[in-house]
């Protein structure tokens, strides 16, 4: 730093650090932390003391009364009391502190001689200090006079006033009225306590008799309680010549004010204090008091307290004062008061003299203006000296400002000024000095600053002087101040630059002048990267219990490699890293981990990223998903005998909103301790009405569910038992069968205990014919099934099933309709056949849907051609031909079963480009009804079945030889192949698909050329038709390393090559011929064994495969059931085989047995048609048989 000024400065710049002048003003503030120090002298400055008033508790040991000061030179004590001269140093009672003013008064049991009003003055050479006047009070012991009180005796009915006179002391008091026995005196709106402690009667009552009425009064400050010598009072009790009730009756009488007295009072307090107003009034009946605020409201803060009788405004305003009334009032008349409240202020700042700096020569004004009610008093002193006391020439009072013109060094001075009235006063004391000095630049020499590009960046220079100093900054020796919109030199020295650019990198002078001399010194700015969040942490909803993770990712300066922190905070407190095994916050290359997550985890993360010079965060809220809380306070209420109502407070819902409610119960009868679900209930509801069944001792629980599932029920419920009642309902799911001729079953499912409503429970079964106008038949039972006897066979019954108990009937039951039981047979003569249905559905038709599935819809058959219940409708297909040869090849015939009464189904899993037949039939229990007339239709083309041969033949060094075989089922006309290979190796390189189209359907081998040497290719074959290509088959082989000469048939063979050449000795070429010779002689012979038992009789195959259906249908068909009528039964019924002509047609069903075919729910084939499997695995075994060996 450079300067020019006087040596005896130099100390001075030593030690001064921190202060910043002000150059808008001629004055300064001085602070005193540095003048304290600095090697100039300076005023007297209080810079401790006592507060306004020391109590001297009887409880402490000592009191000291403070005051203490600072200076250069360092100032001297002196005290006054009760405004004279006091020297504690005089006393030797009193103990004290060198270069102190405080004393501090021993508690030695005499105290009194020491209470007054203290005032400290510190001085020095330049002036005096004067400290606010301090109050030490010694409390006396309060006690109540000793004295004897008369009983007090009263007539009945009228009023009395118990008086308390409590002795004063140190607020607050406490007034308590009780007995002797320490029982508190009970208080209404008859007996009250008024403010001055008194204990009003509006009436008395002959219970009011007693001799221990006590008052107490509390000096909690001074902890001190004393009591009232106990008084008594006699209610007397009227006589009369009157009836004894009407000499008991107390007169009633009109309201009149036992408190305040007189119709109006005045009532004055300082701003901030409690308003209190009380009216207490006696009269009978007991008066109520009213409180109302003439032409205004009562104030918002207004309350009521003591029955009505006292009116509180805590902390008062001005705008609470005014006008109140109170009026007490009973059916007689009414008393009225009337308060006038005045609010006072004690006294406040509105300007508070400051300390100030002046350079010679300058005027000098030192203001002091403050506030009160009523008027404050405000005067000056100078020193501690009243103003008139010292007078000075150039110096005035104007109002409330002094005026000092043309100050000398010798006008430094502490001035003070007090404001005062009844309430209070304030003092200030004001250093005003008065001196030139230089600059002294207090901000360090060659300070290194730091900014961020794009940001500011302040560069200071604090200077301490008189007069004020005028600044300017410089850059690089350059003697032109900074200028520009981005540069601003503040008032305290400090230069700013607003949105910083690399260039402004470099050295920077600050340069301070005034009358006295200059000053100046350098700093070094840098221009730095700014910190980015790159990567950025991401809102995050997380499961209780699960691992979050957090990411952030930051940029930064490289300078500061060494200096960047990335931190985390969670709702902006830094999270402490520990690492131990207890801790759930782990951070790895600043990504941040919470294990096991908890609900206290919940909150809003924000990864910091730190340099020395600027911070960049990003924040993201996590909210930890969890089942919600188990609901609170689920009580009972609306209790009735087949109902009652729940409510709760729904818990927490974790970030989740509660979907729904679940209402269980227990009972303790039948289950006890077992929880069932009674109703579920939407999630914003929280109040619900149950159903109950009659004679059950019920038990409640609620719990929520949300997205993440079910919460812990809440406490269960009291106990609530309903009594008997009838029962609700009749039995359900009545099922009636016959399954003997004659009779019919009639069974049902029974109440259930909790659904029996009392004890005796009883069901009346009624029936009667539905075809014949019959009374109902009756009969009671217990269990829950009944046989009718004696029935016609095949005849419709109406049922009914009616439940009782001891309490009453249930409802009227539904009516429902059953069968009797069906004939096992019946004769036609001459030839026995069962009693099937004997029509078949008529206009079947088929929808061709796409290539493999059609829908099939028939007309129903009636349903007197049915002979007995109706079981559903099966369909029998087989495959004429396919459309791609002419050749007529019958296939296995298929069957689906559809149970219920319907008109269509779906038939799935044909084969496409084919041409069927397909019939319809109906069943019932005892078999299949007569085939439909069969019913042509054709399938569309589709796409190929996978090519059943495709192999590798030959491999060469550059080419690979391919054959395959055409697929076993085109689905269509074939239009050629696309054959795909590729380059593939053991890793994960993969070399470009390449595609061969082959146009022609007849090739059946191919030779794929260009290929590179040893390397491992995969090849790829698809079949197509004009709807598209059908599925993929593949192979692999490995090119060899240089061409051979002798095909090879594998891979292995060609790369045996590469491996010593054994491929061209000449035992090895004859041994592979003998190999291939031996090989196609087996597959001649097999050929040909295969093609000799190729045809076999139809008698035989039916042989093979008996039809079991001939046998009759399972009893069990009717226990089958699908919810929609597109889907087949599982495990479908064989069906029954009809006898055709052989030559009534070529698509006679003699040749084709009954198979069954499964599906699935969806109508895709169960595995492969187990029919077509069985007849070819039957023929081959047959023609085996007739071959000759």
């Amino acid at each position: 730093m450079r300067s020019q000024r006087s040596p005896g400065l130099v100390a001075v710049l030593g030690w001064i650090t921190c202060y910043c002048a002000l150059y808008t003003t001629a004055a300064i503030d001085i602070p005193l932390e540095v003048l304290g120090h600095v090697n100039i002298e300076q005023l007297p400055t209080i810079t401790d003391q006592s507060p306004s008033t020391v109590i001297a508790f009887p409880f402490d040991e000592s009191f000291p009364v403070t005051c203490e000061a600072k200076g250069n030179p360092e100032p001297e004590f002196r005290w006054t009391k009760n405004g004279v001269e006091f020297d504690p140093f005089l006393d030797p009672r009193l103990m004290k502190e060198e270069n102190s003013g405080t004393f501090v008064i021993e508690n030695n049991g005499n105290l009194t001689e020491y209470q007054g009003i203290y005032r400290c003055y510190a001085s020095n050479k330049l002036g005096t200090a004067i400290s606010e006047e301090i109050e030490f009070y010694v409390p006396s012991v309060p006690k109540f006079p000793k004295e004897t009180l008369a009983p007090l005796e009263v007539e009945e009915g009228q009023p009395f006033i118990l008086q308390c006179d409590p002795p004063k002391g140190i607020p607050p008091l406490q007034i308590y009225w009780m007995t002797i026995n320490l029982q508190h005196i009970e208080q209404d709106e008859r007996v009250s306590m008024g403010l001055n402690g008194d204990l009003y009667f509006s009436h008395a009552e002959h219970k009011d008799s007693r001799r221990d009425y006590c008052c107490f009064a509390a000096f909690p400050r001074i902890r001190t309680i004393v009591q009232k010598i106990a008084m008594a009072v006699i209610v007397k009790t009227k006589k009369s010549d009157m009836s004894p009730e009407a000499a008991n009756a107390i007169l009633e009488r009109r309201p009149s004010l036992l408190t305040p007295s007189g119709g109006r009072s005045e009532t004055q307090l300082v701003k901030g204090e409690d308003l209190k107003l009380e009216c207490i009034a006696e009269g009978f009946p007991t008066p109520q008091v009213e409180w109302v605020k003439i032409g205004h409201q009562l104030p918002v803060r207004a309350k009521l307290e003591n029955h009505g009788k006292l009116l509180i405004v805590p902390k008062v305003e001005q705008e609470d004062k005014g006008k109140y009334m109170c009026k007490a009032k009973n059916l007689l008349g009414e008393a009225i008061h009337y308060f006038t409240v005045r609010v006072e202020e004690p006294p406040e700042w509105l300007f508070e003299p400051e300390s100030q700096l002046s350079m010679i020569g300058s005027d000098v004004l030192i203001k002091c203006s403050a506030s009160g009610t009523p008027p404050l008093a405000i005067s000056w002193r100078v020193n501690g000296v009243p103003l008139q006391d010292a007078p000075a020439a150039n110096r005035k009072t104007l109002g409330e400002t002094i005026v000092l013109h043309n100050a000398k060094a010798s006008d430094s001075a502490v001035y003070q000024c007090e404001a005062s009235n009844r309430h209070g006063s304030l003092l200030s004391n004001a250093n005003i000095m008065i001196m030139n000095l230089p600059p002294m630049i207090l901000t360090k020499e060659g300070e290194d600053y730091s900014a961020v590009e794009g940001k500011g960046v302040m560069m200071h220079c604090r200077v301490f002087s008189s007069p004020p100093s005028t600044i300017t900054w410089s850059r690089d020796d350059s003697s032109e101040s900074v200028e520009g919109p981005r540069f601003s030199v503040h008032d305290n020295g400090s230069l700013e630059i607003y949105s910083v650019e690399k260039d402004d990198t470099g050295q920077y002078t600050c340069l301070a002048k005034n009358t006295e001399g200059t000053s100046a010194i350098e700093a070094m700015l840098y221009v730095k990267d700014p910190t980015s969040i790159v990567v950025a942490p991401e809102d995050q909803q997380i499961l209780m219990g699960t691992t979050a993770q957090l990411s952030c990712l930051a940029e930064y300066d490289k300078s500061f490699s060494n200096d960047f922190q990335l931190l985390w905070e969670k709702d902006d407190i830094e999270l402490t890293l520990n690492y131990t095994e207890n801790s759930r916050y782990f951070v790895e290359d600043g990504s941040l981990q919470i294990i096991n997550v908890s609900h206290r985890d919940q909150g809003v993360y924000t990864c910091v990223a730190r340099t020395p010079v600027d911070t960049a965060t990003a924040s993201a809220l996590l909210m930890v998903l969890d089942v919600p809380d188990a609901p609170d306070n689920l009580v009972l209420s609306e209790h009735k005998s087949k109902s009652v109502k729940l409510k709760w407070f729904p818990g927490d819902d974790h970030n989740s909103s509660t979907t729904e409610f679940i209402i269980e119960y227990e009972e303790s009868q039948w289950e006890p301790g077992n929880w069932k679900e009674l109703l579920q209930i939407p999630g914003n509801h929280n109040s619900a009405v149950v159903k109950l069944h009659g004679h059950v001792d019920y038990c409640f629980r609620v719990s929520g569910v949300n997205a993440v599932g079910r919460g812990l029920p809440s406490e269960p419920t009291e106990r609530y038992k309903t009594p008997p009642a009838a029962p609700d309902k009749n039995p359900e799911n009545i099922k009636i069968e016959g399954h003997l001729p004659h009779e019919m079953d009639i069974n049902w499912e029974p109440l259930l205990l909790i659904e029996q409503n009392g004890p005796g429970l009883e069901y009346k079964v009624s029936y009667r014919r539905q075809d014949m106008e019959e009374d109902w038949k009756e009969h009671m039972v217990k269990r829950h099934s009944f046989v009718v006897t004696n029935t016609p066979t095949f005849v419709p019954y109406e049922i009914k099933i009616q439940a009782k108990n001891h309490q009453g009937w249930g409802p009227e039951p539904k009516i429902v309709t059953g069968y009797s039981g069906e004939d096992s047979f019946f004769w036609i003569c001459p030839k026995e056949v069962t009693s099937v249905p004997s029509a078949a559905p008529d206009d079947v038709a088929v929808e061709v849907m796409n290539s493999s599935v059609v829908k099939v819809s028939w007309m129903r058959v009636h349903k007197d051609k049915l002979h007995g219940h109706l079981g559903g409708y099966r369909i029998n297909w087989w495959r004429l031909r396919s459309l791609a040869d002419s050749k007529t090849s019958h296939g296995d015939k298929h069957t689906l079963t559809f149970p219920g009464d319907r008109n269509h189904a779906t038939v799935p899993g044909l084969t496409p480009f084919s041409e069927y037949s397909l019939i319809v039939m109906t069943f019932n229990g005892r078999g299949n009804g007569p085939g439909s007339h069969p019913v042509n239709f054709k399938t569309p083309e589709g796409v190929p079945e996978k090519n059943p041969v495709f192999r590798v033949t030959d491999v060469q060094k550059h080419t690979v030889s391919l054959v395959w075989d055409p697929p076993s089922e085109p689905n269509g006309i074939l239009t050629g192949y696309l054959l795909d290979y590729q380059y593939i190796n053991d890793t994960e390189e993969v070399g470009p698909l390449q595609m061969v189209d082959i146009r022609n359907p007849r090739t059946t081998k191919w030779i794929l050329r260009e290929l590179e040497p040893l390397s491992k290719y995969k090849f790829y074959l698809r079949s197509c038709t004009t709807v598209g290509c059908g599925p993929v088959v593949s192979e692999e082989s490995t090119t060899t390393l240089e061409t051979t000469s002798t095909s090879a048939s594998t891979v292995g063979l060609s790369l045996a090559s590469i491996h010593g050449g054994i491929s061209t000795q000449g035992w090895f070429i004859g041994l592979m011929s003998a190999i291939a010779l031996l090989t196609l002689i087996v597959l001649i012979a097999c050929f040909v064994n295969r093609n000799k038992g190729g045809k076999y009789s139809v008698k035989e195959k039916e042989d093979l495969h008996p039809d079991v259906e001939s046998q009759g249908m399972n009893d069990d068909t009717f226990c089958e059931y699908s919810d929609n009528d597109e889907k087949p039964l599982k495990g479908s019924q064989h069906s029954l085989s009809r006898e055709i002509k052989a030559g009534d047609s070529g698509d006679s069903l003699v040749d084709y047995g009954d198979e069954d075919v499964q599906f699935n729910e969806d109508g895709s084939f169960i595995g492969e048609y187990a029919g077509r499997k069985e007849k070819r695995v039957s023929a081959e075994i047959k023609a085996a048989a007739q071959t000759p060996a």
